[in-house]
């Protein structure tokens, strides 16, 4: 791994959050003032292919980047936030639907978090 690539696989696996290409960029220009933001993103994208890192993303918001530890996400369609959670795994009953030929799966669930939905519940009173 090149200093760049170790840099962000850092960032990103230790970062508790699902941070974006912009803010992990901001967070490496701490240590590496000069960086340009093609790097940051030839990088996260190298980072991706070779499956050191997940990229989740979102229609209409820009991808964000997480720990290749496999977990699985709650996405609120409204604000965006993004939470990890645990989930079951369905490893064993998609082999036995789809064989052994599958890579992987990503799990991502879409729903109203607790406060757009009470933003929401405020707004039709």
């Amino acid at each position: 791994m090149t200093k760049y690539e170790k840099a962000i696989y850092d960032i990103v696996a230790t970062s508790h959050e699902h941070l974006t290409a912009g803010q992990i960029f901001e967070r490496l220009k701490d240590d590496y003032p000069k960086v340009a933001p093609a790097t940051v993103y030839n990088n996260l994208n190298k980072l991706w292919e070779s499956g050191f890192i997940r990229k989740v993303s979102m229609e209409g918001m820009p991808d964000r980047y997480d720990s290749a530890q496999k977990h699985d996400h709650l996405v609120c369609k409204q604000c965006g936030k993004i939470m990890d959670i645990s989930f079951e795994d369905l490893t064993v009953t998609l082999r036995s639907q789809l064989g052994e030929d599958f890579l992987f799966y990503d799990l991502t669930v879409y729903y109203l978090c607790p406060a757009c939905r009470a933003a929401r519940g405020r707004k039709t009173r």
